[in-house]
């Protein structure tokens, strides 16, 4: 059995879906969802899903070993970034090589970095006019978005879309290869 730790900032939405995609493989689990925000939408939907779930605050992430003591009792063969907004701290990523990745959304190395995240994309996306956008999967390394690419998606905009509609163009390229590409890392594919 496969065991995945999922992070997540925000509503969950990437969650849910990855726990939907899982739900009847029997060699793959989601063993807990990790979230630094108290008040996280995440949260009720680990409830209503019956997902183990743990709120962690900005000290015990970077300032002691607490989130790496929960993640080695957890004993992952992956952690996914699932809509998580802190960079992820020397400690996490030295005892997890090659074993962190996240989705971003956009096609990296355009529109990454601190800041780079949601509707700040896509209204940079926008604002310069771009015919496509798309996501990355990639590995998480010391700096933000600049790991190795796993897999990128494009999608075409027409010079009308809204930044909302650019963000929903997004979302369903996440919903669709998101999965798929968390199980192709733990199969070894």
């Amino acid at each position: 059995m496969k065991s995945i730790v999922l992070f997540a900032s925000g509503s969950g939405s990437n969650v849910e879906n990855i726990f939907h995609y899982f739900q009847t493989n029997t060699e793959v689990s989601i063993s807990c969802v990790l979230s630094n925000k108290r008040d996280a939408k995440v949260f009720e939907r680990c409830n209503r899903l019956n997902i183990n779930a743990l709120y962690f605050n900005k000290h015990s992430f970077y300032n002691s070993d607490c989130v790496l003591n929960v993640l080695k009792s957890l004993s992952p063969d992956l952690i996914v970034l699932a809509g998580f907004l802190w960079k992820i701290p020397d400690n996490l990523i030295n005892s997890y090589p090659n074993k962190i990745i996240n989705i971003h959304p956009a096609l990296l190395p355009k529109y990454g970095g601190k800041g780079m995240y949601g509707m700040h994309v896509h209204e940079s996306v926008k604002a310069n006019n771009e015919s496509e956008t798309g996501i990355t999967i990639h590995y998480v390394n010391e700096n933000y978005d600049e790991g190795a690419i796993i897999k990128q998606a494009k999608v075409a905009l027409n010079p009308n879309d809204t930044p909302e509609m650019i963000a929903e163009k997004v979302h369903h390229l996440e919903y669709e290869h998101f999965p798929k590409v968390i199980e192709q890392v733990l199969m070894g594919e």
